[in-house]
């Protein structure tokens, strides 16, 4: 008995109805498998690809979280004039990149939450969700700070905009040990 594919799943077939259906050639063979392939690992392949663009759009994200508070770091330094407009030009266009980076890794991920629902049961995933909560509140906060240097309204000192620069970092270390290690 050979397996067929219908539109309502794999279902066995005579032999003799898959002999008669038998192309001549050489690539009859590798292309049966690898169809057959593709049907089996579906499920498996779009988490694959749902893990892929999450990732994707994580480096995204935090490449604006990384780079934005540095931005805050030059602009407190009370830069000329001039410089300061570059400055704050420079910080909305990458808060945009960076807004962008966050929803698609956002999305990426609830997709994949999605399709594998039983990693919400699981405590390093409680965890994981509760440290990206903290990583939005402090992209929101970003929003603030970049509305503040528009509006010529900062109060901070770039020493402040130093430390404030390192928790992202914090948040990607502790994130990314518990995705990996999954120790509870």
């Amino acid at each position: 008995m050979k397996i067929k594919q219908t539109a309502r799943g794999l279902y066995p077939q005579p032999k003799a109805a898959v002999k008669a259906r038998r192309p001549t050639g050489g690539l009859y063979r590798p292309l049966r498998w690898a169809r057959i392939a593709v049907l089996a690992h579906d499920a498996r392949s779009k988490m694959l690809w749902l893990k892929a663009f999450h990732l994707i759009f994580i480096v995204t994200w935090f490449a604006g979280l990384f780079y934005l508070p540095r931005l805050f770091v030059y602009a407190a330094e009370g830069p000329s004039n001039e410089t300061m407009a570059l400055f704050k030009v420079m910080q909305h266009r990458l808060l945009m990149i960076t807004h962008i980076g966050g929803a698609l890794a956002i999305a990426f991920g609830v997709a994949s939450l999605l399709t594998a629902p039983g990693w919400l049961s699981q405590g390093w995933m409680h965890a994981k969700l509760f440290l990206v909560a903290g990583l939005v509140a402090y992209h929101l906060y970003c929003i603030r700070i970049v509305g503040q240097f528009a509006a010529d309204g900062n109060t901070r000192s770039s020493r402040f905009y130093r430390w404030f620069n390192e928790v992202p970092a914090l948040f990607l270390i502790l994130i990314v040990l518990l995705a990996v290690l999954k120790p509870f």
